[in-house]
């Protein structure tokens, strides 16, 4: 069992490989869901010096205790479950619930009232059903500025949302008539 310590570590080198830079890792993902098989995970994992004694259950307890829930593991496969950079993973479409949350730094503010909500470095741009998750989101880079995001009228102007699991939803875009400032 990995302390608190090795724990974030090894979830930050799980982040490393599943979302920003597979091939670095000798790591090919499927294209369709960004998975591979969690057996090829661990050997790339065990490859690194520092980790060649881990053991799949310390990747099964890094998965369990995420407290964003960014990785997923099902039929033997593993993937991150959303924030890839290197590739556009595909998602299906679904039907969020009526408002939906995003934590960004006042100093994004500006931007997202004039352009919007933008996915800059990464595919989408992630939402989420609860204020507590967005929050934990938005809280890492500067002073914390809580928007909800009003799903009706984003879907009308062509807004398509997905669903990517553990409250999180996903979009191209949301149009900054479709964001509000939420009141403290």
């Amino acid at each position: 069992m990995l302390d608190e310590n090795a724990e974030k570590s090894l979830s930050k080198l799980m982040t490393k490989i599943l979302r920003h830079a597979p091939e670095e890792f000798g790591i090919a993902l499927d294209p369709e869901d960004g998975s591979c098989p969690l057996s090829e995970l661990l050997a790339a994992i065990q490859a690194e010096p520092r980790w060649a004694r881990i053991e799949r259950e310390d990747i099964e307890q890094v998965v369990r205790n995420s407290d964003k829930q960014r990785f997923a593991i099902e039929d033997g496969r593993i993937r991150a479950r959303y924030g890839h950079s290197y590739n556009r993973v595909q998602y299906t479409p679904g039907e969020p619930p009526a408002i939906l949350y995003h934590g960004t730094n006042e100093k994004a503010l500006p931007s997202i009232v004039k352009e919007g909500l933008l996915p800059i470095i990464r595919q989408y741009v992630h939402l989420s059903e609860s204020t507590a998750f967005a929050a934990l989101a938005g809280s890492r880079r500067g002073r914390l500025v809580m928007l909800t995001v009003d799903t009706q009228q984003a879907r009308q102007l062509g807004t398509a949302f997905y669903y990517a699991g553990n409250e999180v939803w996903l979009a191209d875009r949301v149009p900054p008539q479709c964001c509000s400032v939420m009141e403290k």
